[in-house]
């Protein structure tokens, strides 16, 4: 008979389950819009087009419309004028949506929404990437204009405040695109967000002073937030430091922004029980 000989047992620690741990809310926008930033450069043909629109309507209005308005309208400075009217084509419009498209897509959104990433700072991320590209597209834009001979009353000063509020105005109109993205997953739908612009552009003082508008187009002008856009960044270029037209500017900023980023944010709930 063979007897068996049983050491004490030995306690092995089962080893710990690793859980997804929030990161926070700022580490989460931040990672979102970084993503959305690094591809920028492999995107390019979705940011280069407004800018090179904006500076050949730029050059070709200064180019057939200086002398005639000039001559027109005494004491008036038409590049100055026109410059705003063109930093607002090149800024508008452009955002990251048509990239959230192919996330929704290809199925990375719904896999995102599976970590511990806020559902709220996947949208946040990316307009902080919107701000981020509109504000560097003015750049070249101003550059062009000191070219041309167009000078910023409100100083160096005034020249980050342009920015600002050209970044706030692409950054407010962006959140229709996301809430089209967002709504229908088209991409062809998404594109064509920027054609809700044109009919804002050109019914207000895109060329010359609302003291020149007659009729029916003097009364559409004056109810278009982006008149008030327009003269708020033309204060700076041409007046200097104007609180009333700055302010005004703002407002129109707030209103279109509210109405944009309310459709947005709906459209991201939806999106969310839908996935």
């Amino acid at each position: 008979m063979t007897a068996t000989t049983t050491g004490p047992s030995v306690h092995r620690p089962q080893p710990k389950k690793i859980e997804p741990q929030p990161a926070g809310f700022v580490a989460d926008v931040v990672a979102v819009a970084g993503r959305a930033l690094r591809a920028v450069p492999r995107d390019l043909e979705s940011v280069m087009p407004p800018v090179f629109i904006a500076l050949f309507f730029f050059l070709v209005n200064v180019g057939t419309l200086q002398k005639l308005t000039e001559h027109t309208i005494p004491n008036f400075d038409f590049r100055a004028f026109q410059m705003p009217t063109a930093i607002l084509l090149g800024v508008t419009g452009v955002s990251r949506a048509p990239a959230l498209v192919i996330d929704v897509q290809n199925g990375y959104f719904d896999r995102l929404l599976l970590t511990p990433v806020r559902r709220l700072a996947i949208l946040l991320g990316h307009l902080v990437a919107d701000v981020t590209v509109a504000a560097a597209l003015t750049v070249p834009i101003i550059i062009v204009g000191f070219l041309l001979g167009v000078r910023f009353e409100a100083g160096p000063i005034g020249i980050v405040a342009f920015i600002v509020i050209a970044a706030l105005w692409s950054l407010a109109f962006s959140g229709f695109g996301y809430a089209i993205a967002l709504k229908t997953g088209n991409p062809g739908a998404v594109n064509s967000a920027f054609l809700l612009f044109f009919p804002f552009l050109f019914l207000t003082t895109s060329y010359v002073p609302k003291s020149q508008l007659t009729g029916w187009l003097k009364v559409v002008a004056t109810c278009n937030p982006v008149t008030y856009l327009l003269e708020g960044l033309r204060s700076l270029v041409s007046v200097g430091w104007n609180a009333g037209d700055l302010a005004k500017a703002l407002l129109a900023i707030a209103v279109v922004g509210t109405l944009s980023m309310t459709l947005c944010f709906a459209a991201l709930r939806g999106r969310i029980r839908r996935s």
